[in-house]
């Protein structure tokens, strides 16, 4: 039995000092502790996607309805000199909010690039050709619905989409079943989804291009890597430059949720400098057992500049972005009628998607990695089967975030087909987990579970 660590007076100020959540406080134990908990679960970010998502829907059919459309196209004007902005509430919530969501992706994608899986070829080459499948099968399967010169037509990139959040949620719950190689390959195949979405949006989604604006954009993105090779650092500089190349794309045409991709990609991913130097400048300074506020400052920086930039801000804006930005943009998208529901499965936009999303996903991602396997293009994960693959896949389904991001790209001023997209791409989400899950279920019984201890070697 492990002895019991002994008590430092530090624990004491932990306690009752500055620390709320870790007091004795009433509100301390029954709320702000459970809260902290709660967002501590792999799950927590789509548990509260889909309560907003839940919420939105029954606001949009229920009397209060007209509320809901008031709300989401209240108009707020941004007027500055000879700039102007005037979207509605939920354009704004489209077009900026969505800007931490994508500058998170980007970030993301950075570190995978390179410290994580994609920067090893043999590792990432079965999950970058099973999410190639998983994205040309679904597009293939929509557009054999919606051929060009069709009404629906423009919908294509909508069932190609992966929501990260929902899809490691989905695995969360099968909780220790699932080996880490496993989650490993859904998380690196999740990731070069977004990448071919960002993609689709930036290319085929993009209205009348203004090349000036463009220009504009491109000039502030390399006045950014200018400042980083002067190792400029002050985030001042870079959060007015990264508000400019938003607000240029925003009025060039291209999607400026773009900016955040952008800004992600360039930041650093390898540390200023190296851990050892910052341990041995504390110890140096802590040696007379006095800091006095230039040895403070130096430490900080030294600490600080010892992790790298995308780590720090995946860090600090991942909980930003899985608890409030996501949410947030669920409550203001995922209101339709239901009472188009019927059309769904019979008209041929949202026959598509569910088809794309709840079939084409699954087969593409399945179909794609066993050719590639048997080509030897790629390998499974260890621990992994086929019919996990196939179960993966379908969690692969779970559309949600970005097919509603470019179901609303999709039909501009076309509330109808729109609102069909949108409750088919809620209901092939819905149906995509219900079926990951029980293929899952089925593929990992009589499975041994995997220890912590494993899931700890295989990370």
């Amino acid at each position: 039995m492990a002895s019991t660590p002994p008590h430092r007076p530090s624990d004491d100020l932990w306690r009752t000092g500055p620390v709320y959540s870790e007091s004795d406080r009433p509100l301390a134990r029954l709320v702000a502790r459970p809260v902290r908990e709660f967002l501590r679960v792999e799950a927590a970010g789509s548990l509260l996607l889909l309560l907003a998502a839940a919420v939105a829907l029954v606001w949009a059919n229920s009397p209060w309805a007209s509320s809901y459309d008031a709300l989401w196209h209240t108009h707020l004007v941004l007027d500055v000199g000879p700039l102007r902005l005037d979207e509605s509430l939920q354009e704004w919530v489209n077009d900026a909010l969505m800007v931490i969501f994508f500058f998170v992706v980007g970030l993301e994608i950075k570190y995978e690039l390179v410290n994580g899986d994609l920067r090893d070829p043999k590792t990432a080459a079965l999950p970058i050709v099973a999410a190639i499948g998983g994205m040309v099968v679904p597009a293939g399967l929509y557009l054999a619905l919606n051929p060009p010169g069709s009404d629906g037509n423009a919908g294509w990139g909508i069932p190609m989409a992966t929501d990260i959040a929902f899809a490691v949620g989905v695995l969360g719950i099968l909780g220790r079943r699932i080996p880490s190689a496993a989650r490993l390959f859904l998380l690196t195949l999740a990731i070069v989804d977004d990448i071919g979405a960002i993609l689709v949006i930036a290319v085929f989604y993009t209205s009348d291009l203004s090349l000036g604006w463009l220009a504009i954009s491109l000039g502030l993105l390399a006045a950014m890597v200018v400042a980083r090779l002067l190792r400029v650092w002050t985030v001042v500089v870079y959060a007015v430059l990264g508000v400019g190349v938003w607000f240029a794309l925003l009025e060039s045409g291209v999607h400026a949720t773009l900016a955040g991709v952008a800004i992600g990609l360039l930041a650093p991913a390898t540390p200023l400098l190296e851990e050892k130097v910052a341990r041995q400048h504390a110890r140096e300074a802590l040696r007379d057992n006095q800091l006095d506020p230039d040895e403070l400052a130096r430490l900080r920086f030294l600490l600080k500049e010892s992790v790298s930039v995308v780590e720090r801000l995946v860090s600090t804006l991942h909980p930003l972005s899985a608890y409030v930005v996501l949410p947030v943009f669920a409550l203001a998208n995922a209101g339709v009628e239901l009472g188009a529901i019927g059309k769904v499965f019979t008209e041929p936009v949202g026959i598509g998607i569910v088809l794309g999303l709840v079939v084409g996903k699954p087969i593409g991602i399945f179909a794609v990695s066993y050719l590639a396997v048997r080509l030897g293009l790629g390998r499974l994960p260890d621990r992994t089967t086929w019919p996990m693959v196939l179960g993966l896949g379908a969690v692969g389904g779970i559309g949600f975030t970005v097919s509603i991001f470019i179901a609303g790209l999709s039909f501009p001023g076309a509330d109808l087909l729109t609102e069909e997209a949108k409750i088919a791409i809620l209901l092939a989400s819905l149906f995509a987990a219900v079926i990951g899950v029980l293929v899952l279920l089925a593929a990992t019984r009589g499975a041994s579970v995997e220890s912590p201890e494993e899931q700890l070697e295989s990370s």
